[in-house]
């Protein structure tokens, strides 16, 4: 093989195959490891005897015939001396043949260097895995967005604040999971391919089932196989929910998307309202530290009571418009002055949500509590008893995203099948988002559900406002991105 001296992949090539030449195995499948170094960084002076550490090299200095490396791994750092006269022969084969980014594993006796350095002096030292390619740059990294994104393994690595980001969403969802567990909810596991894809107004990905001869749907919300739990006598129920949804990219969406969706039996949306605030208050509180904090240069205040507005109210108080006594055709007409853009086809309820989206939400930076939205917003929802036109729904927002659709649920099994019924017109219309028709879930329901209120929560979302994301991709750990064309491997 011929090598470029000029090109880094091809000088570590080359010393891959001197190595191997030697007879010396670099991607060997066992590796020793007594300690951890963070282990010994904070019982340095209890460890006695010989200590085997592995972790990736960060560091390479060189002096005549001694080496010092800087090791790494997920717990810490721990400076390694090798020397000819301790490991020989080995010495001018290996360590001259080290490049940063390699994983290596020493052994050998712990000590202190005249500088104060807690140092491990190597006996025995081995390449368990040879880097091809070097790492980032550890002063300039990656500096692009979409390639920190793109090689979001060499951006954790080369960027502590993108580790911090993953770490806080990681600590988050381990929150999450205790907390719903204390409050008496069991995880559960519900189907990503479905034959209906419905429990979300949403555009699904279709893909196709060879043996069944059937289309299926990956999800777009585990709604509808949640409430069968409720049916077969669940009474409170979480998933942490991986979703998929055919829509648009932006700093609040990503088609594929995690959300943790719950419901409790013989609650309304009243009493998850509560719960939800208690809820979310606990989360930040534990992974932050504190209840207020800066989210886009602006601090938020996530002391309770969170404010509690109406959504039809909220949308007069910004717009001067009432969405409930206005009619489609004069609504259409007022968005067109608003410079608004809606789809010709869009029926009242679709325009109803982008003067929401546009004019009001935005503004709302502080949680907040949206209720009471029209029904049109919302086929799986209770009717409100005090006016039909509207359902017991409410949003919880936070700078300007919305965190948490929560609602009262519909269990009429007349209703909700007039309310498909609906949604099937709106998809023959054109409306890829309508939902989908599912038999099996109104049978189930003609068994009887109980009264019962359910939330999903965009985990996405807050784990971006919790760890001071510009984008919720900044706090999905490999988010969707676009194809990059004749890409060469």
């Amino acid at each position: 093989m011929k090598y470029d001296i000029n090109d880094e992949r091809s000088i570590r090539l080359k010393r891959l195959e001197e190595l191997q030449a030697a007879g010396i195995n670099v991607y060997p499948s066992r590796s020793r490891r007594t300690h951890k170094l963070r282990e010994i960084d904070l019982n340095f002076s209890k460890i006695k005897g010989l200590v085997g550490v592995v972790g990736r090299i960060r560091g390479l200095r060189s002096h005549g015939g001694s080496t010092f490396l800087d090791l790494q791994d997920d717990s810490g750092n721990l400076q390694i001396f090798c020397s000819r006269k301790e490991i020989a022969e080995l010495y001018d084969i290996l360590v001259s043949r080290l490049d940063i980014g390699d994983f290596a594993q020493a052994e050998g006796e712990l000590f202190i260097t005249k500088s104060g350095q807690k140092t491990l002096l190597a006996k025995k030292l081995s390449i368990i895995s040879k880097a091809l390619k070097p790492l980032p740059d550890k002063l300039h990294g990656l500096t692009d967005t979409e390639q920190r994104l793109r090689q979001r393994e060499l951006d954790i690595l080369a960027n502590p604040d993108s580790r911090a980001v993953i770490e806080t969403r990681l600590k988050m969802f381990k929150i999450f999971r205790n907390l719903m567990e204390e409050s008496g909810f069991v995880e559960v596991e519900t189907p990503i391919l479905q034959p209906v894809a419905s429990g979300a107004s949403a555009k699904p990905f279709v893909t196709h089932h060879n043996a069944l001869k059937a289309d299926l749907f990956l999800r777009v919300a585990p709604e509808l196989y949640l409430k069968r739990l409720l049916i077969a006598g669940f009474e409170k129920v979480y998933e942490v929910a991986r979703c998929f949804r055919n829509e648009g990219l932006s700093p609040q969406h990503n088609p594929e998307f995690t959300q943790i969706e719950f419901y409790a039996a013989f609650w309304d949306y009243r009493q998850l309202m509560d719960f939800c605030e208690k809820l979310v208050v606990s989360v930040v509180e534990k992974v932050k530290g504190k209840l207020e904090f800066l989210v886009g240069g602006k601090e938020i205040d996530f002391v309770p009571p969170f404010p509690r507005l109406s959504y039809v109210k909220a949308i007069a108080d910004a717009t001067g418009i009432e969405v409930l006594e206005i009619s489609e055709k004069a609504l259409r007409q007022a968005l067109k002055k608003l410079k608004i853009e809606v789809e010709p086809k869009a029926e009242k309820g679709k325009l109803i949500d982008e003067l929401w989206k546009s004019q009001v939400r935005p503004s709302i930076h502080r949680p907040t509590f949206i209720f009471d939205y029209p029904v049109e917003l919302s086929p799986l929802a209770k009717r409100k008893a005090e006016d039909p036109r509207l359902v017991e729904m409410f949003q919880l927002v936070i700078a300007g995203a919305e965190i948490i659709k929560a609602f009262s649920e519909l269990n009429d099994p007349l209703d909700q099948r007039k309310r498909f019924a609906e949604q099937e017109i709106l998809k023959k219309r054109g409306d890829e988002e309508a939902q989908g028709n599912d038999p099996e879930f109104i049978e189930a329901l003609e068994h009887g559900m109980p009264p019962a209120a359910g939330a999903g929560i965009g985990m996405d979302r807050l784990a971006a406002i919790l760890s001071g994301s510009h984008s919720i991709k900044e706090a999905i750990i490999f988010p969707t991105l676009r194809p990059v064309k004749n890409k060469s491997k």
